[in-house]
């Protein structure tokens, strides 16, 4: 080796290492809460998923509406929901042959964490007509 010649040093200093740590925990911290925020938001989804499912099938069980309209109260799975129905009129309800119509809405309540959350459908059901002779039940 030469004299008066300075060799170049090999590899990262420390310093240099330190930054680089402190970069990539920076990255970590990000995707991590990231990744969290993902799961929450999925998690919500399927929670409302299950809510609208639900709504749709107690709005299935009720195609026709007695005369006296829907109340109706329960609670599923950690869902809380209700049926109610209103008569409605419209254009047709003068014919005297005309179906009568009742806006029937859905509503399910959930809890999501510390918030109340909800979900509504509403829609036009046919009254439904006495048979001859027999009693609506």
């Amino acid at each position: 080796m030469k004299r008066g010649h300075v060799r170049p040093p090999r590899g990262f200093s420390l310093l240099e290492i330190l930054v680089a740590f402190a970069i990539m925990a920076l990255a970590l911290g990000m995707l991590y809460r990231v990744m969290g925020s993902n799961a929450r938001h999925t998690a919500g989804l399927a929670e409302r998923e299950r809510a609208v499912l639900l709504a749709e099938s107690l709005l299935a069980a009720h195609e026709l509406v007695p005369a006296e309209g829907i109340r109706d109260d329960g609670e599923s799975a950690g869902y809380v929901w209700q049926v109610r129905s209103v008569p409605r009129d419209t254009p047709a309800s003068a014919d005297p042959r005309a179906a009568k119509l009742h806006e029937v809405q859905v509503q399910v309540q959930w809890q999501d964490g510390e918030r109340t959350r909800q979900f509504a459908l509403t829609t036009l059901r046919p009254e439904r007509l006495p048979q001859p002779g027999g009693v609506i039940r």
